[in-house]
């Protein structure tokens, strides 16, 4: 089971998911031209695309998603209220397919398991994707306002994370938005602080956490050195000693091999608990 941040940010946000044969994208949150030439640089066809999912309707996560699936007939899953809040994107030619929460699906050999989040948007969702024939388990929670005992339930037992560092407190504080949008991004309905998301991240180590990504990184308001000593230095104190990276907006990341990363940490992983 494969995993590629194509970027993320407030800029735009897309992640390749690959499990024996199978792609899907979840959120398309670049314009389509923008998607195919970050595809294309870790060697992918734009074309062998098998789906796209879709998690809430900010442009930041849905921008290429109408142009990119009907260039490439590309099935779209994405829920009827999310649907409805950017109707906009879309003519009525694609293949628009509608999922609900907290009931899972496959596509081709990949279990997702959707589930609800806090976010001030139409009908937020993270996901739990599943390789239905090892087990293999990635969550994939960005824009979440606080870790509900929900969200905890649906990203236990991953074995890789990509999890939402947003920004730093004191540097939100002195940033340059407006007081409104401030309180916005600190509130439960806004976005996890690094301190958070080391917290959270520590709540959810279990033997089998092999990688954590950390995502959604704001340009203003957090430093990727930042967001990885906080995050590292919590999972550190935890007892953890497995992957960790920031993805970044501008270019894709590495495509990850869960396996082989777990294969690469080998025997540290067993000092865990």
């Amino acid at each position: 089971m494969k995993v590629c941040c194509l970027g993320s940010g407030s800029a735009g946000n897309a992640v390749l998911i690959e499990v024996h044969g199978t792609r899907v994208l979840v959120d398309a949150g670049f314009s389509a031209r923008s998607l195919e030439g970050r595809l294309a640089s870790v060697g992918i066809g734009p074309e062998s695309i098998d789906a796209i999912l879709i998690t809430h309707d900010h442009r930041d996560h849905t921008r290429g998603v109408g142009v990119f699936a009907r260039r490439h007939g590309t099935p779209v899953y994405i829920t009827e209220r999310t649907l409805d809040a950017c109707r906009n994107l879309f003519r009525g030619d694609e293949r628009t397919l509608p999922y609900e929460v907290a009931r899972p699906f496959l596509l081709g050999g990949l279990r997702v398991e959707p589930f609800i989040t806090v976010h001030d948007a139409a009908d937020p969702v993270g996901v739990a994707l599943v390789d239905v024939a090892t087990g293999t388990r990635i969550g994939i929670a960005t824009d979440l306002g606080r870790p509900t005992a929900g969200v905890h339930h649906a990203l236990s037992g991953c074995d890789f994370l990509v999890l939402e560092a947003n920004h730093d407190e004191v540097m939100l504080r002195g940033g340059p938005y407006p007081w409104s949008v401030k309180e916005r991004i600190a509130s439960s309905h806004g976005h996890l602080s690094n301190h958070s998301a080391g917290r959270f991240a520590a709540a959810l180590l279990h033997p089998r956490l092999v990688g954590v990504l950390l995502a959604h990184l704001s340009v203003e308001c957090n430093d990727p050195e930042l967001a990885r000593d906080v995050v590292g230095g919590t999972l550190e104190k935890a007892g953890w000693s497995g992957w960790l990276d920031v993805a970044r907006q501008d270019v894709p990341g590495p495509m990850l091999d869960v396996e082989a990363l777990r294969g690469r940490n080998g025997p540290d992983q067993l000092t865990l608990l």
